[in-house]
């Protein structure tokens, strides 16, 4: 199976002395739209004020616009350990056992904004880019990225695909209908069996799903055993809209 994951605003700073290898990632047929970016995202960077503005950065968050100038150049750490927040806090990688961390390696890919999908132990400096942003100077992300990751994930020996994304970056590469694939929408019950969708509840489900499924490395070939096992695991979901399922929190 592939599950496919979010990026994160929050990012740890700093990684090893390694710069970024855009050979050495996930998906190397996207190398094109990667170097565009890139490139797009180093330029606006020269600027300071215009990077700030285009980036919708805080006063406080300049120091966003120096990381970006130095995005080819600057420290690495696999995508896995970047990411902070409430999704990736409650995944926890770093305490993973090396098996469950060869796992996601091996079943997992994080949508970037400036690179696209990247393995998660795919090494990758610290950037600031959200996927509704404009670049000056380049094609809008969605343009870059849409069919370029459809297509790359269409050749991809993945049978099954579990996509854990937010809708706006599920915009820049729908999972190519050739695949396999379900939807997941993380929701609570209410009165009467009436469901919501969730926002903080949502990231941290989502983080404590792909850590339960890291640590069991359970073989998923369809929607109907990734339910099984989700049963199995004391996970409540069921059928929602066409190509989605519902995770209750």
């Amino acid at each position: 199976m592939l599950v496919l994951l979010p990026p994160s605003e929050t990012k740890r700073s700093g990684g090893g002395s390694a710069s970024l290898d855009l050979e050495a990632l996930a998906l190397p047929g996207l190398r094109p739209q990667r170097e565009l970016v890139l490139d797009a995202l180093i330029s606006l960077s020269a600027d300071a004020a215009a990077a700030a503005r285009a980036l919708g950065l805080g006063a406080t968050q300049h120091h966003e616009v120096a990381r970006n100038a130095v995005l080819r150049s600057a420290p690495t750490m696999p995508a896995i350990d970047r990411y902070t927040g409430v999704l990736y806090d409650a995944l926890d990688a770093a305490s993973l056992d090396p098996p469950a961390r060869r796992w996601l390696g091996a079943n997992t890919l994080i949508h970037t904004a400036p690179l696209g999908p990247v393995g998660a132990l795919d090494r990758i400096p610290a950037y600031r880019l959200g996927a509704g942003v404009s670049l000056p100077g380049a094609p809008p992300l969605r343009r870059v990225w849409a069919d370029a990751v459809t297509a790359a994930l269409s050749a991809s020996p993945s049978r099954f695909v579990l996509d854990l994304r937010s809708e706006a970056y599920v915009a820049l590469g729908p999972v190519p209908a050739s695949l396999p694939s379900v939807y997941v929408r993380v929701v609570s019950e209410g009165p009467e069996g009436t469901v919501r969708a969730l926002n903080h509840f949502n990231k941290h489900a989502k983080g404590a799903l792909v850590r339960a499924l890291a640590d069991s490395r359970p073989r998923i070939g369809s929607v109907r055993a990734f339910s099984r096992w989700a049963d199995a695991a004391g996970l409540r979901t069921r059928s929602g809209r066409t190509g989605e399922l519902q995770l209750f929190a």
